[in-house]
C-alpha cells in the first residue's frame, strides 16, 4: 500500500527530505499534492477533525497522520527498518535529524527574519544582516557539528555501515545550502569533507539517483525554504 504524502506541490520545501528517504528505499508513495494542487492539500487538512497536522508535510496511512519531518521519518525508520536496531542509534540519529530541522527554520528566518507571512521585499535590510550573521556563525558551527558525528561514525554512513533517512537529509541540506548561498559554500566546503563525501554517497544511492533525474524532483526556487538571493550571498 502506498503512503499519501501532503505537501505543497510546487516547491522541495520541507517535504522533500521525507521524499528522499523514501525514493532511497523503494517506498511506494503518492505525492497528493503534486495531483489535485494546492487545493487539495488545504482541503485535506480542513476536513480533518481531532489530531490534525499545523502543517505539511504529513503522511496519512489509514486513519492514521504523521506530521513533522522528523517524526514522520522516525516512523519510517521503525516501519521500514531503515537504522540499525539497537535503541541507542535510533535516538542518536533522531537528535541528528531534530538538529538538522533546527538547521532548517534558521535559513527559513534568513529570508523572514522580521514576520514569516510579511514578503521578503519587506524586510531586506533585516533579511542582509541576518544573512551575515548565518554565513559567518551559524552556518560553520552546525556544518562543523555534523562532519563531527560522521567521523565518529564506524563506517561511511552517518552510523556504522548503511544509509538511514539522516544522510538522505545531509543530502537535501547540503544541496539546498549550495543553492541558497552558492559563494558561500563554495568557499568553505573543503573544511566538511566527510559531510559532502556523505552528500555524494547518497547521490549515488539508485532509488535517489533516479529521483533526481526525474520530473518528480521539483527545482529549486525562491518559494521554498532554500532561496537564493544574490544580495544575501558572499564568500
Amino acid at each position: 500500500m502506498a503512503y499519501n504524502l501532503w505537501y505543497w506541490p510546487t516547491i522541495q520545501g520541507r517535504g522533500e527530505f521525507v521524499r528522499l528517504a523514501m525514493e532511497a528505499a523503494g517506498i511506494d508513495y503518492v505525492d497528493c499534492a503534486r495531483q489535485g494542487g494546492s487545493e487539495a492539500l488545504i482541503e485535506d487538512m480542513e476536513r480533518r477533525q481531532g489530531r490534525t497536522p499545523f502543517a505539511p508535510p504529513y503522511l496519512a496511512i489509514d486513519s492514521m497522520v504523521i506530521a513533522q519531518v522528523a517524526n514522520i521519518l522516525l516512523f519510517l525508520t521503525d516501519r521500514h527498518d531503515l537504522a540499525p536496531s539497537g535503541i541507542a542509534d535510533r535516538y542518536w540519529l533522531h537528535q541528528i535529524q531534530l538538529t538538522i530541522s533546527d538547521v532548517v527554520a534558521e535559513v527559513h528566518n534568513v529570508h523572514h527574519p522580521v514576520a514569516v507571512m510579511d514578503y521578503y521585499d519587506g524586510q531586506k535590510a533585516e533579511a542582509a544582516r541576518a544573512a551575515t550573521q548565518f554565513r559567518n556563525e551559524r552556518l560553520p558551527k552546525f556544518l562543523g557539528w555534523f562532519e563531527e558525528c560522521i567521523d565518529a561514525s564506524p563506517g561511511e554512513w552517518a552510523i556504522d555501515h548503511r544509509w538511514t533517512p539522516v544522510d538522505t537529509s545531509l543530502f537535501q541540506l547540503v544541496e539546498g545550502l549550495r543553492y541558497m548561498f552558492p559563494k558561500r559554500m563554495a568557499a568553505i566546503e573543503g573544511d566538511y569533507p566527510a559531510l559532502i563525501a556523505t552528500r555524494d554517497r547518497v547521490a549515488a544511492i539508485p532509488g535517489v539517483r533516479d529521483y533526481l533525474k526525474s520530473e518528480r524532483r521539483i527545482p529549486f526556487n525562491t518559494d521554498g525554504i532554500f532561496r537564493h538571493y544574490p544580495e544575501l550571498d558572499a564568500a
